[in-house]
């Protein structure tokens, strides 16, 4: 049992399709899958149910999941700290889902035109952390979403991000111009991972989670559980969208922003000069 073996794991549980999982990683289904059923052979268990419309975590696949991610963190921090003391220059990057990709363009060939020699690496969080790994030591500056607690963390606004409730097409509410609290009651919110930031938890869910909904800790999660569900979660309004799915502005709730995040405790060149890049795109 390797490090890639338990990243593969980790992005199935994660997407909960094999061919989704295997588009996130850059390769083919049936090397995939066979990595996954290596896995489990060797470990003797059963990690995930499947079905036509993909897989889910057994209970064995559930422990199985916490202690890879844990592990993973682990392996990740180890390097990154390992590659400081070494003296090599490299930087890391921290993204929530598709926040890299909101600001990659302009931003990638601004830093390489800068910093040729440096070796980037972009670690994804999932819904836990809003600061996509950069409380935990784990990344040297992040690319998220507000609000979150930022004691010790400093950030600077990218973009102003409106808010709305990610609902079915076939839902009463998917036509109306604009929602408001009023509207939602008695609804069924999806839950957010038990260890997720207060304040992150508190704007990113419309009301009281329901106990029997499951806990997502993907967007893909998130926006599956409404698909499938009809469960109500919130999204910014530029959040894709799969086919059934709609986003009806929310105006109960103030827009979020997106944010180049950084340690208050003297950042480094080239974390500063990072920072900069980013703000400058957006300008």
């Amino acid at each position: 049992m390797d490090l890639r073996s338990l990243r593969y794991f980790v992005t199935v549980a994660q997407e909960r399709h094999i061919g989704r999982a295997a588009r996130r990683l850059h390769m083919t289904q049936p090397p995939l899958s066979r990595a996954i059923r290596e896995l489990e052979d060797e470990l003797g268990v059963t990690l995930f149910e499947r079905t036509s419309k993909g897989v889910t975590l057994t209970n064995a696949g559930t422990v199985m999941y916490d202690e890879s991610v844990a592990l993973l963190e682990h392996a990740d921090l180890l390097r990154t700290r390992v590659t400081a003391a070494a003296g090599a220059t490299t930087l890391t990057i921290g993204t929530l889902a598709d926040t890299a990709e909101l600001v990659a363009g302009t931003l990638v060939t601004r830093f390489r035109e800068q910093h040729p020699s440096v070796e980037v690496s972009i670690r994804e969080a999932d819904l836990g952390d809003p600061t996509a790994g950069l409380r935990a030591g784990l990344v040297d500056v992040a690319l998220t979403r507000t609000p979150f607690e930022d004691n010790g963390i400093s950030t600077r606004i990218l973009r102003r991000i409106p808010v709305g409730v990610v609902l079915r097409g076939d839902d009463p509410l998917a036509g109306r111009e604009s929602i408001g609290s009023d509207d939602l009651t008695d609804r069924r919110w999806v839950r957010l991972p038990d260890n997720a930031d207060p304040l992150w938890a508190a704007y990113w869910t419309g009301g009281p989670p329901d106990g029997s909904s499951p806990i997502v800790r993907t967007i893909q999660e998130c926006l599956q559980a409404v698909l499938w569900n009809a469960t109500s979660a919130l999204a910014p309004l530029d959040q894709p969208l799969p086919t059934g799915l709609v986003v009806v502005p929310f105006h109960d709730r103030p827009p979020s922003h997106l944010v180049v995040a950084q340690s208050e405790a003297a950042p480094s060149p080239l974390v500063r000069s990072f920072v900069q890049l980013a703000v400058d795109s957006f300008r």
